[in-house]
């Protein structure tokens, strides 16, 4: 039997090949296409048990299929699994988008909107009628038919760009190798960063190091390493990634102009502005000037506080390291030297306390104590040795949800971190269906020194607050309550607040309660002690000005470039972005800059005019958390409360009616301000 069309059980991840995709993509959408005939073909009258469940299992087993294949692509990337990918991709696309305009479809549901069993329907089942009914407007069902098709062309078209812009971004980055022989260029870079280098220069059968764009090697060489040179090097070669600085194949540049031209038609032809106000309709901010507000103010409050940041680095810079103009491939060096200088402790020296093994441990200690639940190892085929999986279970055992944890980076990965459902909670005939998630990091992994010995992998504080956002995501997708497919776990949360539980997890990486649990030494075995802990939080707000004004600086741009950016004027995206910079960046960025052509958030990832929801949901969480700094930083009530009323309901809801359930009121900038130290003394 093709391994893709099991749903049996778990994912057969060690039995899926390359050729068994084709024929599963084409088996699932025959058999999507023919029952959708069917039930059109149906006189009897919609109702969820005749019309809505059967689409939904039979798109389940599509969804569920080619989430294999996605993730795969993502994780375990290569040019036969990429060629076969690419070939089913507007495949796919093109049946969603004749889904999405199905008129005999759109009526059915409208029809079951309009009767009377429609009151007698869970809060769950209404909430997936009034979405889909939504999706059918923005997917074009009511388009005259020559728009229809056009429409649909441009869906398949945008699929494909994006796939090749994530695809060109890991060429790029993997294109990139700098092997050193001379010790002395690498002078100040941690030891175990130099032994990871050591090993990849061994694998190509060379002597020395081998410098990659990964990040494992890429951010500790920029932020450790005193030869300027070699910083200046790096930095280049990362910031014009996928641009017209590299190969000309890797080049995304033309794929921005193609993806942003299809949006806008897109856009028009459903009858709006711009393709902002598209993105938005599902979102809980109601038009793209609301969002410009917002970030404007919240760059009016926090500009002042980034400057002072940054004339604060600059003199360190000038004083202490001899650096009379400060140049973007300095930045994260004499900031790593300021830190340690002001609060006499380096990232370097907090990594040995975070050994894989204690950092997860201790994060799992915070679950099992606010929500009740333990987290264990489990069995379950998997697409790389590296790979762990594990169970949940609540207090008398029964089995809540399980994951998948794939922490490190490695060539065949794409950047980041991100959570994915492999199977989401839902009703079926043979009982309730366990949701299962895919959790991915790209952490370095354990290394060989060079006495032989294989130290195990080492988390900076930053990789460990990481860790705990993606397991946020992964808490609301497993401890969803509901029962229906399309608003269980993160299904129909407005995009704008599915950073909220992952945002909120944060929050606990700054609390002794916490770490004191989840730290020892990797040689010595101690705990971390309180007052590195005291220097820690001390740096806590070390640079915020300027880290919220970066991503203030990303938002702007995104909501702009979707939403009043206009070509015909002759101006490019990295223009807009020149623009942007002028006014709120701190930082001054050299010409040949070109972080558009890497944005995969935008125009890859599914947050086109939706990059601002990592500040917004930043105010939601920030001002959730503050009840557990009301009630204790492990509060079983508070935590009770956050499972009940925000994981636990997923989209089955809207999420501001989530927010006030949980904290009583509407939200506040006040505690996000006060969390981020950006509040006048």
């Amino acid at each position: 039997m093709n391994p893709l069309l099991d749903f049996s059980g778990l994912p057969r991840f060690s039995d899926i090949k390359v050729e068994h995709i084709t024929p599963a993509v084409a088996s699932l959408l025959a058999e999507n296409r023919s029952l959708i005939e069917r039930l059109k073909a149906d006189t009897a009258a919609p109702t969820w048990a005749n019309f809505v469940q059967p689409m939904e299992d039979s798109g389940e087993r599509l969804s569920r299929a080619w989430g294999q294949v996605g993730h795969l692509h993502s994780v375990l990337d290569s040019p036969e699994l990429r060629e076969v990918y690419n070939e089913n991709l507007p495949k796919i696309a093109q049946f969603h988008a004749e889904v999405g305009q199905d008129e005999d479809l759109f009526a059915k549901f409208k029809q079951l909107r309009a009767s009377a069993e429609f009151e007698s329907l869970t809060r769950a089942q209404k909430k997936i009628i009034e979405n889909d009914l939504r999706d059918f407007r923005l997917g074009g069902a009511e388009l005259p038919a020559d728009q229809k098709a056009r429409f649909k062309q441009i869906q398949e078209e945008l699929s494909s760009l994006a796939a090749k812009f994530e695809e060109n971004l890991l060429d790029a980055t993997n294109a990139f190798a700098w092997h050193i022989e001379d010790k002395a260029m690498l002078r100040g870079v941690p030891e175990d960063v130099l032994a990871a280098a050591a090993t990849e220069a061994k694998a190509d059968g060379k002597s020395g190091w081998k410098l990659t764009l990964r990040m494992p090697c890429y951010f500790p060489v920029m932020q450790y390493a005193d030869d300027r040179t070699l910083r200046e090097k790096l930095y280049h070669a990362y910031s014009t990634r996928a641009s017209e600085f590299g190969e000309a194949k890797f080049d995304n540049t033309q794929i921005i102009a193609a993806i942003l031209k299809l949006r806008r038609e897109e856009a028009q032809l459903l009858g709006y502005r711009s393709f902002a106000e598209v993105s938005l309709v599902p979102k809980m901010a109601q038009s793209p000037e609301e969002v410009l507000n917002f970030l404007n103010d919240l760059a009016a409050k926090a500009k002042r506080f980034a400057e002072r940041d940054m004339q604060q680095l600059r003199e360190f810079a000038r004083a202490e390291l001899a650096l009379e103009s400060l140049q973007a491939w300095d930045i994260a060096y004499a900031s790593e030297k300021l830190r340690a200088q002001r609060y006499a402790f380096s990232e370097q020296e907090i990594k040995q306390y975070f050994p894989e093994d204690i950092a997860l441990s201790g994060m799992f200690r915070v679950i099992q104590t606010i929500y009740g639940l333990s987290i264990n190892t489990s069995q379950a085929p998997s697409w790389h040795p590296d790979v762990k999986f594990f169970d949940v279970r609540d207090a008398s055992g029964a089995l809540i949800g399980q994951f998948y944890l794939d922490l490190y980076a490695r060539a065949t990965k794409r950047g980041g971190a991100w959570m994915d459902d492999a199977i989401t909670r839902r009703r079926t005939g043979a009982g309730i269906q366990t949701p299962v998630a895919y959790l991915n990091c790209n952490f370095p992994g354990p290394v060989t020194g060079e006495d032989g010995k294989v130290r195990p992998a080492l988390f900076t504080h930053d990789e460990v607050m990481t860790l705990f956002h993606e397991f946020g995501h992964g808490l609301h997708h497993l401890l969803t309550r509901v029962e229906q497919l399309g608003v269980a776990g993160i299904n129909g949360v407005e995009w704008d607040a599915v950073e909220l539980p992952s945002q909120f997890m944060e929050n606990f990486c700054w609390e002794w309660e916490v770490l004191q649990h989840m730290t020892r030494h990797v040689d010595t075995g101690a705990s971390l002690p309180r007052a590195l802990f005291d220097k820690m939080v001390a740096a806590k707000n070390f640079q915020s000005g300027m880290q919220m004004m970066r991503q203030i600086e990303f938002s702007l741009f995104d909501m702009h470039l979707h939403h009043d950016f206009d070509p015909a004027n002759a101006q490019t995206p990295q223009q807009l972005l020149e623009a942007i910079r002028k006014r709120v960046a701190v930082v001054t960025y050299p010409p040949y800059n070109r972080f558009p052509n890497s944005f995969s958030h935008i125009f890859a990832g599914g947050y086109a005019a939706g990059y601002y929801s990592y500040k917004w949901a930043e105010v939601l969480s920030a001002d959730a958390y503050a009840l557990f700094e009301e009630l204790g930083v492990l509060s079983k009530q508070a935590g009770q409360r956050f499972r009940e009323e925000v994981l636990a309901v997923g989209g089955s809801r809207p999420a501001m009616e989530s927010f006030m359930a949980f904290r009583g009121r509407a939200p506040t900038v006040d505690a996000l301000l006060r969390h981020n130290g950006l509040v006048a003394a």
